[in-house]
């Protein structure tokens, strides 16, 4: 594997100071007002001739009057000093004093209007949020698009414990994000990801960016984005949606970044399901959200012909799919075009008429693809009156139509935001946990079915904690001496009691570039292995003692239960 780019060093805008300017713009006026009715009340005190208390003639200084007008002008008011004022000083102290109250007003006035300007709030915003992504000392992914997706592409994020800062051009969608229940601070912006200068206040060039997920709605703002992202920092991973197909290659121009299609994704997986269901179980079940429960194995007809009603874009991949399978496909739709291999039904496929033509009755599978969710949920209903034993499939375009979907018995449902979402976390959140997807792909479904057995045994059928061990000094520094006999079996012990095996079934088994798939017990371990693991969140926490603690090491590898205090190492060493 070839070593990452150099960071390109790109020069920094430093701090927004435009809420500094905006400051001093709006209130130079009432300022000048301000000061200036005070340098002249304070002359005018100077000059007027007052008495003291053996009536001769008196003149206040500059200090007694400066000192005069601070509590008067700001009407605290201790009286006369330092002797009772003539009648001309008091006529100047009253002008003073009223002319003091409409400038004191005219400056708060200035104030309330400025903290609501909405000019004034952004720049606050900008700055807090410079400020929160400055502050982030841990890995964090740029999100430019708090749609649907970005939005459980966040929350997912957030519940794995990874940071996220989010860009979008729609404020309102920003504003949504204080009222998000987020287990940490999610830094926000609303501006346009695919503005370089956007970027780099979100945190790109920051040691810490670990990914930028471009979902926006714009394809070309996610090609600019992925453009950005490649020409600044070419060493950070880029996730990339599109709906385009000629988009695809231009955006693959830009270094290497993930593509994520989601109708060509939705029929890829859906070959993995029909070769192998249960390796897609196992795939489907550890890519979710942790806790999430087992879904269960999909039975797809291996032989029969399928109807397709409906030939947009999801519908032209979908029977493509299936042709290169070697699956008859019907197809129903108005304006389609004759397809080889392909038998075309022209016509509306909600007309009975139509329907019929297409002989469901004979048909294994059937899909309900159009761009109209009332549409499918029709197309649905009259294709299990006709047959109640086919295998269906929806396509869902919004959201909030989810508990109409969930009505139906349909056995695959199609919906782009979150297989979106699916894919960005299994792309982004581990490396090790995408290699190991995309051999477990390949494998049977006896041995999925076996390691799915050997998990919920020892884990339960509630997806469990899934992370990485790097067996390297700061990975594992008390494994620095053992790693000469240590294996996988015998790292899985409990430090407490070395005969109890700890719930950790160990997935994969990388080392250089080669990889082992669910390595052996006695498979023999060297530094720098990384190993992809999976198991129980206090067995994950027993497992990192042993990593990190020399005398529980010793114990789990050998057997040997040395104390930890210096006295007892000291006897021990004689």
């Amino acid at each position: 594997m070839s070593s990452p780019a150099p960071v390109r060093r790109v020069a920094s805008q430093g701090p927004s100071t435009t809420a500094i300017f905006l400051v001093l713009r709006r209130m130079r006026l009432p300022l000048i007002v301000l000061i200036s009715l005070f340098a002249i009340s304070v002359l005018g005190l100077t000059l007027v001739p007052g008495q003291d208390i053996d009536g001769q003639p008196w003149r206040m200084d500059l200090f007694d009057a400066f000192y005069f007008m601070s509590y008067t002008a700001t009407t605290i008011g201790f009286g006369e000093i330092p002797y009772p004022f003539s009648t001309a000083q008091r006529a100047w102290v009253i002008v003073t004093i009223y002319l003091s109250v409409v400038a004191w007003a005219y400056a708060i006035g200035s104030v309330l209007s400025l903290l609501q300007d909405r000019g004034f709030k952004e720049a606050l915003g900008l700055q807090r949020f410079e400020r929160q992504v400055r502050r982030l000392r841990e890995p964090f992914v740029i999100l430019a698009g708090f749609g649907q997706a970005g939005e459980v592409v966040a929350r997912s994020l957030d519940r794995r414990d990874h940071r996220v800062v989010v860009l979008d051009v729609v404020p309102s969608r920003i504003e949504a994000l204080d009222l998000a229940a987020f287990h940490s601070d999610v830094p926000g912006l609303p501006a346009d990801a695919s503005n370089p200068h956007e970027l780099r206040r979100a945190g790109l060039m920051s040691k810490y960016c670990s990914g930028v997920i471009a979902l926006t709605n714009d394809d070309e703002a996610n090609l600019a984005i992925t453009m950005s992202a490649a020409l600044m920092r070419p060493d950070v991973p880029v996730v990339c949606r599109t709906m385009e197909d000629v988009l695809i290659e231009r955006i693959r121009a830009f270094g290497s970044p993930v593509i994520i299609d989601p109708f060509n994704l939705f029929g890829d997986e859906l070959l993995v399901a029909l070769r192998a269901p249960r390796a897609y179980q196992l795939t489907s079940w550890l890519t979710s959200n942790p806790g999430d429960p087992m879904p269960a194995a999909l039975t797809i007809p291996q032989h029969g012909r399928w109807v397709v009603c409906g030939y947009g874009r999801f519908g032209a991949h979908l029977t493509a799919d299936l042709v290169r399978s070697g699956i008859p496909v019907t197809v129903i739709d108005e304006g389609a075009t004759p397809v080889d291999g392909v038998e075309l039904i022209a016509g509306d496929a909600t007309d009975p008429e139509v329907l019929a033509r297409a002989d469901l009755s004979s048909a294994v599978a059937f899909a309900a693809a159009t761009n109209n969710d009332i549409t499918n949920l029709s197309l649905l209903v009259s294709a299990r009156k006709a047959n109640s034993r086919l295998f269906t499939i929806a396509r869902q375009n919004d959201p909030a139509n989810t508990p109409l979907f969930d009505g139906l018995p349909i056995d695959s449902t199609l919906l782009p935001t979150k297989l979106i979402a699916h894919e960005v976390l299994a792309r982004i959140g581990d490396p090790l946990m995408w290699d190991f997807v995309q051999n477990a792909q390949q494998h049977t479904d006896e041995w999925a079915v076996d390691l799915l057995d050997r998990i919920t045994s020892r884990c339960g059928d509630e997806r469990p904690d899934i992370w990485t061990v790097a067996l390297t000094p700061a990975g594992a520094p008390a494994l620095d001496h053992h790693m000469d006999h240590a294996t996988v079996g015998a790292l899985l012990h409990d430090p407490q009691d070395r005969s109890r095996v700890l719930d950790v079934v160990a997935l994969l088994l990388k080392r250089g570039d080669g990889v082992t798939m669910t390595p052996a017990d006695d498979e023999p371990l060297q530094a720098g292995d990384q190993l992809l693991l999976v198991g129980m969140s206090y067995d994950r926490r027993a497992l990192d003692t042993t990593l990190s603690v020399p005398t529980a090491a010793d114990y789990v590898l050998t057997g040997e239960h040395v104390g930890q205090s210096w006295i007892w190492r000291t006897l021990v060493d004689r």
